[in-house]
């Protein structure tokens, strides 16, 4: 029986090798490759405060990278190997980014609220807006793991099995502004990855599945901030079908954030399509106890906060997708549908339509040109970003915005 370890995160991050002898003895079994991604580019984006904004962007089909990645072989079907990946924004040098729209919140998180408590949750909550604000070093992943003729066991910062699914089924695998998961930005609906994260991991012909469990740390309860995870499916050249699902608590332990996505594709030949279903529930807000505690300290009346502020951050959504991509001479077309139905009494509902294409120039460097329209229903206000950075905010609900992408990306 055909038995391989299912290591696709990481096998999707390693590029052109350059092995890094550390000692004679060492490098008959281990190898350490440095690896990475510079994409960086223009895009004019319409529907912000001010009407529109033209920028360098780093991120737009893939986030800035670069990472270390090892492993070392110990026989009879072993591996040791390990995976440290840190993001930078190739436009500034920088570890981290905020969207256009900075701090801003949706209207309908603040409307109706007294001008003092609309300053305090857009000091408390917009100012967390933004990628990798604290800064962290390998931000993007930092794991260990042993792979074994049984499956992989992982431990470290990765990937989440809803994710992971997302990006699967997604025609965009999340580059551009028309991916969907631009429309789930401002809350979050899903988590992308997770700290502290323990991962089982096997595919076995065909067959894939991930079991995922990261912790809380919390001393008040195992049960306090964790997050759980399971995803599985099969893929073959051709075919392929997946689910994926996430469920968090909060640092209270109440279950807070859980996504849920199932996908296909299926590849004609002259294309491949993809289509994309996905339930995201917040019943409870995932940091609603640090929110509540700073609006509170802060002077905003614990009645307000828990009757008017709180459940405006819950979410309730389903999310739809269909896409293809059309081989087109040496180049790769992408377009794609993507749809955000809001079953909250906001029903801020956001549609997107788009297209990328890219050219390549090598095997290491292509050119990329996306469009993306996205249209917000009244209580909605959805500007779409790219794959490493947010989109953010448009002026007001019911803004419509429009995206104009172009980009060098080269690999190494």
């Amino acid at each position: 029986m055909d038995r391989k370890i299912f290591t696709r995160t990481a096998a999707a991050l390693a590029a052109i090798p350059l092995t890094l002898a550390v000692s004679s003895t060492f490098a008959q079994t281990a190898n350490v490759t440095l690896y990475g991604i510079v994409d960086v580019g223009v895009q004019h984006v319409t529907g912000v405060k001010g009407g529109s904004i033209t920028q360098v962007a780093s991120g737009i089909m893939e986030g800035s990278r670069w990472g270390l990645r090892g492993t070392e072989d110990l026989g009879n079907g072993y591996k040791a190997m390990f995976v440290l990946e840190s993001r930078f924004e190739g436009d500034t040098g920088a570890l981290s980014n905020r969207p256009i729209s900075g701090s801003q919140l949706p209207d309908r998180l603040t409307a109706g609220l007294p001008p003092a408590v609309q300053a305090a949750l857009n000091s408390a909550v917009g100012s967390t807006v933004g990628v990798n604000l604290p800064g962290r070093l390998f931000d993007r992943q930092a794991f260990v793991g042993l792979v074994t003729p049984f499956g992989a066991i992982l431990a470290g910062r990765q990937y989440t099995p809803a994710f992971e699914i997302s990006n699967r089924y997604d025609a965009f695998a999340n580059s551009s502004a028309a991916s969907p998961g631009q429309l789930l930005s401002i809350p979050a609906g899903v988590d992308i990855r997770e700290s502290n994260s323990l991962v089982y991991r096997i595919e076995l012909q065909g067959f894939y599945g991930t079991g995922y469990y990261a912790l809380g740390e919390s001393a008040t309860g195992t049960k306090n901030g964790r997050l759980v995870g399971i995803n599985g499916g099969y893929q073959t050249g051709r075919f392929g079908v997946g689910v994926g699902y996430n469920e968090r608590t909060n640092s209270a332990g109440l279950k807070s954030l859980n996504s849920l996505f199932g996908g296909a594709n299926f590849d004609a030949g002259f294309a491949n399509f993809f289509a994309m279903y996905g339930v995201v529930k917040e019943p409870n807000g995932s940091s609603a106890p640090e929110l509540r505690a700073g609006l509170i300290s802060g002077g905003v009346p614990a009645a307000l906060v828990d009757s008017s502020i709180l459940p405006r951050f819950l979410q309730d959504a389903r999310v739809y997708h269909v896409g293809a991509r059309v081989p087109l001479g040496v180049g790769l077309l992408t377009v794609g549908y993507s749809q955000v139905d809001d079953r909250r009494a906001t029903n801020a509902d956001t549609t997107s339509y788009g297209a990328t294409y890219t050219y390549p120039l090598s095997k290491r460097t292509d050119l990329n040109l996306g469009v993306t329209q996205v249209n917000n229903n009244p209580n909605a206000q959805v500007v779409a970003g790219g794959n490493g950075f947010l989109g953010g905010v448009s002026a007001f609900g019911g803004k419509d915005s429009t995206s104009y992408q172009f980009s060098l990306r080269h690999k190494f």
